[in-house]
């Protein structure tokens, strides 16, 4: 009974050390780094986020600013012209869309101002 037990140790051990090496020889692996190996615009993307802008292509919901005439939210864009969904009540389960173009602050429904301001592209 004693040999028996002994087997069972020793073999549990032999499995511990092989299981252990094994495991060793993963760690030392890195996985690459993924600037390495990105193109296009993801690594534009991967190059803004790391020079600190955390929202290259402006996709991140605009919180809401005064809203006034003289305070509108301004809304960052690229480009001449930009639609903007705007949730006119706090539960509302309906979006107004409106478009608003540089230099010509837009009033929704709701009486919320927007305006666009230039944003240089990536």
């Amino acid at each position: 009974m004693a040999s028996l037990c002994r087997q069972i140790i020793r073999g549990n051990a032999l499995k511990g050390v092989l299981l252990n090496s094994a495991r060793r020889g993963y760690a030392d692996k890195m996985m690459p780094d993924p600037l390495e190996h990105a193109t296009g615009l993801e690594r534009k993307e991967l190059l803004a986020i790391q020079s600190g802008d955390d929202d290259p292509f402006n996709m991140k919901v605009l919180k809401k600013a005064a809203g006034t005439k003289a305070n509108p939210t301004l809304v960052p864009s690229c480009f001449d012209a930009r639609i903007v969904g705007c949730i006119c009540e706090e539960h509302s389960t309906a979006i107004s869309w409106l478009w608003i173009h540089k230099g010509q602050p837009r009033r929704c429904e709701c009486g919320h101002w927007y305006k666009l301001i230039e944003k240089t592209p990536l």
